[in-house]
C-alpha cells in the first residue's frame, strides 16, 4: 500500500496516433479498450489501489470529455497546450503538494501491466525509497533488444533498489543487443515515484523557467497566463538525466506501453491466424496477424504478419512490419482534408 498522504497522477495527454483508426480525437487511445475488458484509462487508475480523490488525471483541453467519461468523479488537470511532459507532471506533482499529499506515484495512462499485485508491491517500495528523499524511477527488466525504448543502466551491485549511472536514449539494434546480453540494463517505462518536496527541489534547480510557472501560480496568477513560461521538454531530459541521487527499482510484473497495433501481440491471447478482438475468426494459412474488428467475423486466408483494423467509418490494412508508420499514414489523412476520419 501506499501511504496515506501519497497521490498517482495520471498522464493522459496523448492521442495515440500509431493505435489509428480505433484511435481518434475524440476517443484516444488511453479511452480504448483493446481486449474487450476495461479501458486502458480505467485499468491504470484503478491498479493503483487508490481512492479517486488521491488521483489526479492531466490531459489536454480536447480529452477533458473523452477522459471524465471513462472516470467520472476523477479530478481533471487541464494543461492549456501540449509542452511535453516535464510542465505537467511538475504540475501536477504542485498541485498534490498544494492539496497537502506528500508524494506521488507518476503513471502513464495507456500501458497494460500483467500482475497488478506485483505492481502495487513495485510502488510501494519505491515510496519507501523515495522517503529517503531519492527521486525513484521503475525499471522493467527487459525481455528482447528493444531499440523502441528508453534504457537505464544502474551502477553494479545487487538490492531490491540501485543508484541510476545514466539513461540511454533509444539505441540502435547492436547497441541494445549489448545491453541486453549484459543483462543489467533496464527498461525506461516513464513510470516514477517520488516526494513532492524532491521533485520540486529538482525542478527548481534544473528547469528554472519552469519553476517560475509554479512560482507565480503560487501567487495567484492564472495557468493560462503563465504556462507558456515553463520549459517544453521531457522530465527525463529536463530532471532526471539531470540530478543526482536518482534510483531505480527493478522490476518484472509483465509490462508493455502497447505502442503500436503488433504490441498486441504480446498482451492478447493467440488464436487462429494470430491475435484478435472481434466475434470470430476463421483462418487458413494464416499467421501472426493482429486483427481488431469487434462484433464481426474475420477470415484469413494466406494472408502472414498483417494488421487489420475495421471500425464503422475506416478499415486499414497494413504489413505489421510497417506499424510504426500508420502515424504517419493519419498525417496523410489530415493532409488531404479527410479530418473527419481522425
Amino acid at each position: 500500500m501506499l501511504p496515506p498522504d501519497f497521490y498517482a497522477v495520471v498522464l493522459a495527454g496523448g492521442r495515440g496516433t500509431r493505435f489509428w483508426p480505433l484511435s481518434r480525437r475524440n476517443i484516444p487511445k488511453q479511452c480504448l479498450s483493446l481486449d474487450g475488458g476495461p479501458t486502458l484509462l480505467q485499468r491504470t487508475v484503478a491498479r493503483t489501489g487508490l481512492p479517486l480523490e488521491r488521483v489526479l488525471v492531466v490531459t489536454g483541453p480536447d480529452m477533458v470529455d473523452p477522459v471524465r467519461a471513462q472516470i467520472p468523479g476523477v479530478e481533471i488537470l487541464v494543461e492549456p497546450s501540449a509542452r511535453n511532459t516535464a510542465p505537467a507532471i511538475a504540475w501536477a506533482t504542485w498541485e498534490v503538494a498544494r492539496r497537502g499529499g506528500t508524494g506521488c506515484v507518476v503513471l502513464p495512462s495507456d500501458h497494460i501491466i500483467a500482475d497488478e499485485d506485483a505492481f502495487r508491491a513495485s510502488i510501494a517500495h519505491a515510496a519507501a525509497v523515495a522517503a529517503r528523499g531519492a527521486l525513484v524511477t521503475l525499471g522493467v527488466r527487459p525481455t528482447r533488444p528493444e531499440t523502441g525504448y528508453g534504457w537505464i543502466e544502474p551502477v553494479a551491485g545487487e538490492g531490491t533498489d540501485l543508484a541510476v549511472h545514466r539513461f540511454v536514449e533509444k539505441p540502435p539494434l547492436a547497441v541494445a543487443e549489448e545491453m541486453f546480453a549484459g543483462g543489467r540494463h533496464l527498461w525506461n517505462a516513464g513510470m516514477f515515484v517520488w516526494s513532492t518536496r524532491a521533485l520540486l527541489d529538482a525542478v527548481r534547480a534544473h528547469l528554472p523557467n519552469t519553476a517560475g510557472m509554479l512560482d507565480a501560480l503560487s501567487a495567484g496568477a492564472p495557468l493560462a497566463d503563465v504556462w507558456g513560461r515553463s520549459d517544453a521538454t521531457s522530465i527525463d531530459f529536463g530532471v532526471m538525466e539531470r540530478a543526482g541521487g536518482i534510483r531505480v527499482v527493478p522490476v518484472g510484473f509483465g509490462w508493455s506501453d502497447v505502442g503500436s497495433w503488433p504490441a498486441l501481440l504480446e498482451v492478447l491471447q493467440h488464436g487462429e491466424g494470430g491475435v484478435s478482438v472481434a466475434d470470430a475468426v476463421v483462418a487458413r494459412r494464416a499467421n501472426g496477424n493482429v486483427v481488431h474488428a469487434a462484433g464481426k467475423l474475420v477470415a484469413l486466408l494466406g494472408v502472414d504478419d498483417l494488421i487489420v483494423v475495421d471500425t464503422p467509418d475506416a478499415l486499414l490494412v497494413a504489413r505489421r512490419s510497417d506499424a510504426q508508420e500508420v502515424r504517419l499514414l493519419l498525417e496523410e489523412v489530415e493532409r488531404r482534408g479527410l479530418g473527419r476520419y481522425a
